[in-house]
């Protein structure tokens, strides 16, 4: 029986998807043809791989790698500005002839039916975009050694539970590294990420660099730029270390462990491609642009900051006081002469670099003012 199809826009693109795929969550059950709650993640790669194009000195190959509908591919296609050319690949037989459907009105596009991890080894790209329902794990090793050296790997993990803690054991198998679940999980379960990245990378005498990274929803979400040779590989491993988070633990919690990682420990975000990246969105059509402007703009504020963060809620809880605006914690550290900022981790959450001792007296002072 043939499925039926409807029409959806996203952007300013219109391409089809299974008629049962308009409803919003992760759900197990679906077919992963199409998710609307990826709608963000697929804003931000417009905008990632627009950057990347303008700054090319030459046609980019992107690969939409795990492409299901083709929604991510198509709007690369139809959205972004320049020289490139798009590869939408999904192994699925029905996913590709539907890729085919979605992709005829494209000239710059090809769709494939392959493993993505054969695909890589024969190809090469500029820009891979590897988006798997779980653990993006069985992937990384091809892409790593694949794209071509100062491309972009995009990479998605909806395994948050295993990365934020709840399966410790299942993140040392996969990952290679201890999460922690506490307040700071995503965090934690991000920086987890790009350092396993790390040193997949690592093994073929490649670096990273972090471009932006973010935690939305069910999924964490990273952009890496990699570049080769052994000494850029070197660099990129002094930046993955195992970390005591003692001073972002719950204290109750006799049977804690906190010590974390190996992690990533250098910046989420390059603040430069940032900076582009709010500069190139008055050129799109964006469904979540308010969600992506604020996204970018808290990412920003938090990129120069120390790892890990505080939440006024978990704060006033451990203190036994009220709990006051974050503002005016942000401000009195500042005056203080501290570092501090907002997170992209939650409206009450700040990193600063305070020691512990003083954010605390700083939050009971300010909670009683």
């Amino acid at each position: 029986m043939e499925t039926k199809l409807r029409e959806i826009k996203e952007g300013k693109t219109f391409f089809l998807v299974p008629e049962f795929e308009n409803k919003k969550g992760p759900g197990k059950k679906r077919s992963g043809f199409y998710n609307p709650t990826m709608e963000m993640n697929r804003d931000i790669s417009i905008l990632i791989v627009q950057w990347l194009v303008d700054t090319a000195n030459k046609s980019v190959k992107i690969l939409d790698g795990l492409a299901a509908s083709g929604a991510r591919g198509v709007r690369i296609a139809n959205e972004v500005e320049g020289d490139f050319f798009v590869t939408i690949n999904d192994w699925n037989k029905k996913a590709f002839n539907l890729i085919l459907r979605n992709a005829k009105s494209f000239d710059n596009v090809e769709g494939v039916c392959e493993n993505v991890n054969c695909l890589l080894h024969k190809k090469r790209f500029h820009y891979v975009d590897i988006d798997p329902f779980g653990t993006p794990v069985p992937y990384i090793d091809a892409a790593v050694k694949n794209v071509i050296p100062g491309g972009v790997l995009a990479v998605t993990a909806t395994d948050t539970a295993t990365l934020c803690g709840v399966y410790p054991k299942t993140c040392i198998r996969r990952y290679g590294a201890m999460p922690l679940h506490s307040w700071i999980k995503h965090e934690v379960g991000l920086r987890i990420l790009i350092g396993y990245i790390c040193r997949e990378a690592a093994k073929y005498d490649r670096g990273v660099e972090a471009l932006f990274s973010h935690s939305t929803d069910h999924y964490m979400r990273v952009y890496v730029r990699l570049r080769k040779g052994a000494e850029e590989a070197n660099e990129s491993l002094k930046k993955v270390k195992t970390v005591d988070a003692v001073d972002f633990t719950y204290e109750n919690n006799e049977n804690r462990e906190t010590e974390v990682g190996p992690l990533w420990v250098g910046k989420l975000h390059n603040k430069a491609v940032l900076k582009k990246l709010q500069n190139i969105i008055p050129r799109k059509t964006l469904g979540k642009r308010r969600d992506v402007e604020k996204l970018l703009t808290r990412a920003y504020e938090e990129v120069d900051l120390p790892i890990f963060f505080y939440t006024v809620d978990v704060l006033s809880s451990q203190l036994k006081v009220s709990p006051p605006k974050p503002f005016h914690v942000l401000e009195k550290l500042k005056e203080l002469g501290f570092r501090a900022g907002g997170t992209q981790f939650g409206d009450t959450s700040f990193k600063t670099d305070a020691p512990r001792e003083e954010v605390y007296r700083v939050f009971e002072e300010v909670s009683s003012s």
